[in-house]
């Protein structure tokens, strides 16, 4: 599973004996990467931002959300547009650390301008601005952080690293979560002289988690190998690139295996976002929860979740990525549809942390599956569609909760369009052929 032809080091590492403690620690530089990265999306797309900015900065609640998820709609589509094109350049280019890099600063810089958000709206489109373009930038990092899977692991072993990552990022991203929460947002008297009237403890999040970004994610770039720099120059790789995806598109419809795949990826995981993002309203509103027990179940959910993806690892590289994913979208449409049906708070909390330990499997081996699924020489450009999959109907799921609950005038019918979408996908995915 090596990349295009390299030469010294990085043939070593890539093609060499996996067992060598060079190539251990450029394996856990690269997992310890999601620990990193992690904590943005946890912290300022999810929670702690994501709350202040709609509460706090805004003229209101109501128009608060609706800015920032228009601002988060224009962030996923310009992530569908752009990461199949920068996968393409990317592996005419050669190495994919510099990519990495400088999506990673750019995500790192938006996170530290947060602090400058002052609670009043005149600030709220530097907000928009600041979190539409860290997020885009996260996203975008992810198809070359992604692509580099296969040339750290060993074959025999892709499943088990990555859901070893996939759980790592889980508890990165509640390890910064806690620690904005106690240190900084908690305690009576902020800690640093900061000044809870104008929110700084809240806006010392962002600031937190552009260095926790960067002390945590700086490894890979010194031990992780790359793959070398190609021998053509930036203009001819750009319009390769664009040649490649070009063929690459125009070939989907030939290559049945990659394209099922995509297919029941983008339908899954719209099911899959669309329950993060009205897991709350739903609690909430059906249950009754208050802020400070939804963030309760929301912890409890990511700490399943990392729990799932570790624990299910060794299963992917036992039975294979598309039976694990299967597994998981089964339990998931039982689970889901169990909580549907149940009124006891107690039992909503049982049923969404099982959920929870099947989302995390279905993650991390998707993951593992388009690493095997991907040539040696399209890794980034393939994974570059594989983000494209996860975002070109982002927009379906949200719509049908919406309109389902208010057509039957329920939030539960509505929440039951993504048993459908776990439903279809599993369709989809069943009969592919995965063997390489």
């Amino acid at each position: 599973m090596t990349g295009p032809a390299a030469s010294g080091e990085n043939a070593t590492l890539s093609t060499g004996d996996h067992s060598n403690p060079r190539h251990k620690r450029s394996l856990w530089a690269w997992c310890l990467f999601d620990w990193a990265n992690s904590a943005y999306p946890t912290v300022v797309v999810t929670f702690i931002v994501a709350a202040y900015v709609t509460t706090g900065v805004a003229t209101d609640p109501e128009s608060g959300t609706a800015a920032w998820g228009n601002a988060m709609s224009l962030s996923g589509l310009s992530v569908a547009v752009l990461a199949p094109i920068l996968g393409a350049i990317a592996d005419q280019g050669g190495p994919r650390k510099p990519w990495l890099g400088v999506l990673s600063a750019i995500t790192i810089a938006t996170a530290f301008g947060l602090w400058f958000v002052e609670p009043n709206p005149s600030f709220l489109l530097l907000a928009l601005l600041l979190a539409g373009a860290g997020s885009a930038s996260f996203e975008l990092g992810t198809v070359f952080y992604n692509a580099m899977l296969p040339e750290v692991a060993p074959p025999e072993k892709l499943g088990r690293i990555s859901g070893w990552a996939w759980g790592i990022g889980y508890a990165g991203g509640l390890a910064a979560l806690v620690v904005c929460l106690v240190v900084f947002i908690q305690p009576e008297t902020p800690p640093f002289g900061l000044d809870a009237s104008k929110a700084e403890p809240v806006r010392m999040s962002g600031p937190l988690i552009g260095l926790w970004f960067l002390l945590f994610g700086l490894p890979l770039f010194f031990l992780v190998p790359d793959r070398p720099a190609s021998q053509i120059g930036v203009v001819q790789a750009v319009r390769r690139g664009f040649v490649s995806l070009k063929h690459s598109l125009k070939r989907l419809p030939q290559r049945r295996r990659i394209s099922r795949f995509l297919i029941a990826h983008m339908l899954y995981t719209d099911g899959l976002n669309t329950l993060f993002a009205f897991g709350g309203i739903y609690a909430a509103g059906t249950f009754g929860m208050s802020f400070q027990e939804i963030l309760v179940f929301a912890i409890l959910l990511n700490v399943t979740s990392g729990l799932g993806a570790l624990g299910f690892a060794w299963v992917d590289d036992w039975i294979g990525p598309k039976p694990t994913i299967l597994i998981a979208l089964g339990a998931l449409t039982l689970l889901s549809g169990a909580v549907l049906l149940v009124s006891d708070k107690l039992m909503f909390y049982v049923l969404g942390c099982a959920i929870g330990i099947f989302i995390g499997p279905a993650q991390a081996a998707s993951r593992s599956l388009m690493a095997r699924l991907a040539k040696p020489d399209e890794r980034t450009e393939m994974f570059g569609l594989y983000a494209l999959s996860g975002k070109a109907t982002a927009f379906m799921g949200p719509f049908l909760v919406g309109w389902l609950t208010l057509a039957f005038d329920s939030q539960r019918a509505g929440m039951a369009s993504i048993v459908a979408f776990f439903v279809v996908g599993f369709l989809i995915l069943a009969p592919l052929k995965s063997e390489s």
